[in-house]
């Protein structure tokens, strides 16, 4: 679906479709279009395509196979979600297209760092596989950081020359964010590899860097990354802009971003702004939509609708280096989309190519069937586990505690006074804290990081049992929080049998679960089915166990093993304190 002619002739079709010599393939009369070249309207206006691609704003009376009244409705350029991680949906990329695509999505970049950081090369290859002939582009950025850091225990290892056979791939656009800020900044040569690799091929570098200012940031984007979707004020956003860096205005399930950072963006600096969501779950994007929602909070907020419309539209597709898409224009791949009005976004049908692949919100075209190899199934491989790997002992009866922030994936270091039992934590004694593990489970290696949680239950509240899951960014080990060491045991055996995915129990017994076989992050089943089961999942927690009503107990979870953001994170391996880079005791009193 390239806007590029296949051959003189097509091109010579396509002239003789402009000039009205033959029949365009489309027009649409009476719309409205939002020009985001000049962010000015034209309005009233008949608007042709053919070949794949616009033609032109034609009278309306030229030669058309199909005509089309819009009625005045607003046509936008396909939507782009510029930075996201297609396994936090926990669909596949055909069942992922079928619930974006319909809320005017054209082309997402997706760093599929989750089922590398499983998988390998094999993970990257099925995403590529099974993304082809969709009415969606979906682009990969090749992730830096397999693993995520050399703190980690992931399921595979990807350096420079691993990746360089993929870097020409024609959906390939850029390195993936770089989450290893501290490698990079050390001068680690393998970390830097990678930025050479996709420097001399042409790529864009996508950054990770929250927090990072003033003259570490200088060093960061001075290698060639050139994107940060980690802000989380205003100041970072204005300090990378200064740098020549791009923003990604981000939004999803985990980390909603937009309204502080908006702050930040105005007339002068939006064209070097982006929206992506990072992570989305399917209920989200089935309740809420997708870059449509993203377009309606940022309008709610402030934010001029074509500028809005740019940053989700034109602006991924220039930094990413999309020739020809984002806006319409002649010559222009002829994906649109037809809304209500500037202010609610009502997506109404959905074009790609020139081709309608949506209405009212619903895929109206097949799609191909890719049923998932047995090269990404069978994932979770874990040693013998005993109650005694669980126990958390804190002699001095003062812990190092992960505190929850809702909304972010920002966790504070907290020290607080725990009650014991025979020495060792017990979280029936300590009201609002649960215990917390993460098992490895790619290569049964038989580690296991054990640490207190703050914040996942009301403050008042005892955990009276288990919740686990195998998505546990980015290492994607098991990480399973609990009320006592048999419930969590009998959730990480639960998810081994199953294949991975997501778990809760009490007392010994399985509330609901929700499998996850394809690298223990993915459901072949259909996108409704997985948002129903997970909803079905929540519900069932929030009904047996007192958790935080603030925060999503899955999705906040598979963040706490996440050793690049800060403050305090677990791994395999045992806490981690991100501001040092460096593992930390549980007990607050030893060294």
């Amino acid at each position: 679906m390239s806007p590029s002619p296949r051959t003189s002739e097509s091109l010579a079709r396509r002239i003789r479709m402009a000039r009205g010599l033959e029949p365009a393939d489309l027009c649409v009369e009476h719309v409205n279009v939002v020009d985001v070249f000049s962010r000015t309207l034209l309005r009233d206006i008949s608007v042709t395509a053919g070949d794949g691609v616009f033609l032109g704003f034609g009278p309306s009376g030229l030669p058309a196979r199909r005509r089309m009244d819009a009625r005045g409705r607003f046509m936008l350029p396909g939507l782009m979600d510029a930075h996201l991680h297609l396994e936090s949906t926990m669909l596949t990329p055909a069942e992922f297209a079928r619930l974006v695509v319909p809320h005017g999505t054209a082309a997402v970049v997706a760093d599929p760092h989750e089922i590398a950081n499983v998988l390998g090369l094999a993970g990257l290859r099925y995403l590529l596989e099974s993304s082809r002939d969709l009415p969606l582009d979906l682009r990969l950025a090749l992730p830096s950081c397999v693993p995520c850091t050399p703190f980690e225990d992931s399921g595979a290892v990807l350096a420079a020359a691993d990746l360089a056979p993929l870097m020409g791939h024609e959906r390939v656009c850029a390195l993936g964010e770089m989450m290893n800020y501290p490698g990079l900044l050390a001068g680690d040569p393998a970390v830097l590899d990678k930025i050479v690799l996709a420097r001399a091929s042409g790529k864009r570098l996508d950054g990770h860097a929250p927090g990072l200012l003033q003259a570490r940031l200088d060093a960061y984007c001075g290698t060639g990354v050139a994107s940060d979707h980690e802000c989380e004020s205003p100041e970072e956003v204005v300090q990378r802009l200064a740098r020549g860096m791009y923003v990604f205005v981000r939004h999803g399930s985990a980390a909603r971003n937009l309204p502080a950072l908006l702050r930040a963006v105005h007339v002068n600096n939006a064209h070097r702004c982006c929206f992506c969501t990072d992570d989305s779950s399917p209920a989200d994007l089935l309740e809420r939509g997708h870059m449509d929602e993203i377009l309606r909070l940022a309008v709610a907020e402030g934010l001029d609708p074509l500028l809005a419309v740019g940053m989700a539209a034109l602006n991924g597709c220039v930094f990413y280096g999309m020739r020809g898409r984002g806006g319409i224009a002649p010559g222009w791949a002829a994906d649109f989309c037809l809304v209500d009005d500037l202010r609610g976004f009502r997506v109404r049908e959905v074009f790609r190519a020139g081709r309608q692949v949506a209405q009212e919100g619903r895929l109206c075209v097949e799609l191909p069937a890719a049923p998932p190899s047995s090269d990404v199934l069978d994932t979770i491989h874990i040693a013998p586990l005993t109650q005694e790997a669980l126990r958390l002992p804190v002699p001095s009866g003062r812990a190092r505690v992960m505190g929850l922030t809702p909304q972010s994936l920002i966790t504070r270091a907290l020290i607080l006074p725990v009650a014991l039992d025979r020495g060792c934590f017990d979280p029936q004694q300590n009201p609002g804290l649960a215990k917390i593990a993460v098992v490895e489970r790619h290569k049964a290696t038989g580690k296991v990081g054990v640490g207190i949680l703050h914040g996942y239950l009301r403050p008042d509240a005892v955990f009276d049992g288990a919740i686990a899951t195998s998505i546990a960014h980015d290492s994607h080990n098991i990480v399973v929080a609990g009320g006592n060491d048999r419930d969590m045991l009998a959730a990480v055996e639960s998810l081994r049998a199953m294949g991975g995915g997501i778990c809760c129990l009490q007392r010994g017994r399985t509330l609901a679960a929700l499998p996850l076989p394809v690298a223990g992050l993915i459901s072949p089943e259909p996108g409704r089915e997985v948002a129903a089961r997970k909803a079905a999942l929540l519900a069932t927690a929030r009904r047996h166990f007192a958790l935080n009503p603030d925060l999503d107990p899955v999705m906040a979870l598979s963040f706490m093993a996440l050793p690049v953001i800060p403050e305090l994170k677990l791994t395999a391996r045992g806490l981690f304190d991100v501001q040092g880079f460096s593992f930390v005791p549980v007990d607050a009193e030893k060294a």
